[in-house]
């Protein structure tokens, strides 16, 4: 019997929303990732609305210039301060938004599961994580914080999305 085709590689991109800094990386998955871009938008202190628009328009045109096909964000964790949690929340709205009103599949991972993905424990602090993604990304130089979050949610699922994968073409290579 003959093997199935490989499945294309998928562009996704992750999301480490914020209401002040929200992380974005775009990569290409599948058995060996590779980096497009890892940035994230400082938002200017300005009117909370104004912010949200510009979190929409910026992930708006990095989805044109990249063409991911999917997209995967953090989840909200819940916060002591429930005002924060709030804003915390709508910024991933507008992020959403932006993937959704491209076309875009959205998967929703929790701090956890990332952790756990990228550094092998779900416990893992920010510096862990930036270096794994240096690591696994080449990435050069030193990766902000909230840029390096993303491409940690990008990469999970990617590595998610992989192993599905195998998975099938394995239940179909044995049926």
């Amino acid at each position: 019997m003959a093997a199935a085709p490989p499945a294309a590689t998928p562009r996704i991109i992750g999301i480490d929303p914020g209401s002040t800094i929200t992380g974005y990386a775009v990569i290409d998955g599948g058995a060996s990732p590779r980096a497009r871009m890892i940035d994230c938008i400082r938002l200017p202190r300005t009117d909370f609305p104004t912010r949200l628009g510009l979190i929409f328009d910026r992930l708006s045109e990095v989805i044109r210039e990249y063409g991911p096909d999917q997209m995967a964000i953090e989840n909200v964790f819940v916060a002591r301060n429930g005002a924060s949690a709030l804003k915390l929340g709508q910024a991933r709205g507008a992020a959403i938004c932006a993937g959704a009103s491209a076309g875009l599949p959205v998967a929703e991972y929790t701090p956890t599961q990332i952790k756990q993905a990228i550094v092998g424990r779900g416990h893992a602090d920010k510096k862990q994580i930036q270096h794994m993604i240096a690591m696994l990304l080449g990435a050069t130089g030193p990766l902000q914080a909230d840029a390096a979050d993303a491409a940690a949610v990008a990469l999970c699922h990617a590595h998610h999305a992989h192993t599905g994968s195998r998975m099938r073409a394995a239940r179909a290579g044995s049926a």
